[in-house]
């Protein structure tokens, strides 16, 4: 096995296991001597993930995920049914594991070797649907590397069919939102690309979100370089089509920044119904003559009263390389630090153009803030796999993890101060609560603190399910 983050020495974890409690002398309390022993058993620090595994029973993501993957080991069969054939030998189910792992991430524990110090966890094991000890390490590395390029292909399309059946009903609009960002590698993993702009090797994962409800639609991991128009394209191209298969009436609008400004995606908006875009555009000497008159009325503005000015104008304009004229917006601002320019361009007509700019294309900052949640705070830039489609498979996982929880936001915690909180908060105030597992013959007893912070949470989520239950 290739070193990296998360090789872990299977046999350090079981001399670590076999290691007796320490004992800690702490500073005494009225003369009390305080004692620590790391000595209780059946707890857990991650209650929260409850409300997480109520929500996939809910949606069925991670049973949408396991249908695509067809599990090659040696087979259960009943001895009842084939007294010759031996009992399998699998302990841990395709289920079990990607239930485990996702949850692990959702928590906070985004490598593999943190398997070892959590398979005895029994939150994690309600959630995994499993009574013995939970997959190890070795275990869980051997399962992120068995997947092939169709079962990811299908597990790509689970994630849209999820953002599909997450709608009631055929919503009038949607906005496509997608953005690359760079996750940074550090062995000799497949596809690993130095990007000058980062100044270092990378991937560069594309995130697909709806502008509105801050929806994952999709996830994408690509070579370290910056996203051609025409690979994108290609991309953009069998989602919306695939959406509009089941949803012929909505509009779908594209919005994204320059590099997402392709000719053949407007040439194709031109050839069908209800798909608009609006992008950034990449400014050239041609564009600044078109917007000459408003760029020298800004300075002439600024030069005389010595306030900062912004300016919107809109006109038509076709490049050489396009099939259409299009419409584009100039944005130009006049202040201390000197003038600065910047272009869009859209399909839409009939909206002024500082509403365009400002309500339209800026709104798509939001997206930056959702690859924040899904990087930053669930860790999916974790690439420590050598195989590129073992890479994938973890930004899946990862990408799991980000829709159970901004499931759980936006259908069992709306209205609270928690919808629209970062997953940060989610993590520390609702999946990080204290909690006590018996699982006994019969039943499965769960005790969670008496008073704690986010109890009012847990009770109406609760409920909640309760009555999506019945």
């Amino acid at each position: 096995m290739p070193k990296c983050r998360d090789y872990y020495s299977y046999q350090e974890a079981e001399i670590l296991d076999s290691n007796p409690p320490t004992l800690l002398n702490l500073s005494g309390l009225d003369k009390k001597k305080v004692e620590v022993r790391f000595t209780m058993e059946e707890t857990s620090n991650d209650g929260g993930l409850l409300l997480l595994r109520e929500m996939e029973n809910q949606i069925g993501l991670i049973k949408g995920l396991e249908s695509c993957i067809k599990d090659e080991r040696h087979p259960s069969i009943h001895p009842s049914i084939h007294p010759s054939i031996h009992p399998s030998y699998i302990d841990h189910s395709i289920n079990s594991m990607l239930s485990q792992r996702i949850m692990q991430i959702a928590a906070g524990y985004e490598d593999a070797n943190d398997c070892n110090t959590l398979k005895n966890d029994g939150i994690l094991k309600v959630c995994a649907h499993q009574h013995r000890s939970l997959a190890t390490q070795p275990t869980m590395s051997r399962f992120e590397n068995k997947v092939n390029s169709k079962e990811l292909y299908n597990m790509a399309k689970t994630f849209v069919d999820q953002f599909i059946a997450s709608y009631q009903s055929e919503p009038e609009i949607i906005i496509l939102d997608p953005d690359d960002t760079n996750s940074i590698t550090y062995g000799q993993q497949e596809l690993t690309l130095f990007n000058n702009y980062y100044g270092d090797y990378c991937f560069m994962p594309l995130h697909i979100y709806e502008g509105f409800s801050g929806k994952l639609i999709t996830t994408i991991l690509k070579p370290g370089r910056r996203s051609k128009s025409l690979d994108v394209f290609a991309i953009l191209k069998r989602i919306v089509t695939y959406l509009r298969f089941q949803w012929p009436n909505t509009m779908i609008l594209l919005r994204g920044d320059s590099h997402f400004c392709s000719k053949e995606f407007m040439d194709w908006a031109h050839d069908n119904r209800r798909l608009e875009f609006i992008t950034g555009l990449s400014g050239n000497s041609v564009l600044n003559r078109y917007a000459k008159i408003i760029i020298e009325s800004a300075k002439r503005e600024y030069k005389m009263y010595g306030k900062p000015v912004k300016r919107y104008h809109s006109f038509q304009y076709k490049a050489g390389t396009w099939t259409y004229p299009e419409r584009v917006v100039v944005k130009v601002e006049v202040n201390s630090k000197g003038t600065n320019i910047r272009y869009i361009v859209s399909s839409l007509g009939g909206v002024r153009a500082k509403a365009l700019y400002e309500q339209g294309y800026c709104a798509r900052g939001a997206a930056e803030l959702r690859i924040k949640d899904h990087k930053t705070y669930l860790l999916s830039d974790r690439m420590s796999c050598k195989s590129f489609k073992a890479n994938q498979f973890r930004l899946f996982l990862h990408s799991a993890a980000y829709v159970l929880i901004h499931s759980l936001q936006q259908q069992v915690l709306n209205g609270t101060e928690l919808c629209h909180a970062t997953m940060k908060t989610i993590q520390l105030k609702i999946i990080k609560t204290a909690a006590r597992v018996k699982i006994m013959k019969t039943k499965v007893q769960i005790e969670l603190p008496a008073e704690f912070h986010s109890k009012w949470a847990f009770e109406k989520s609760f409920n909640r399910f309760q009555i999506l239950r019945s």
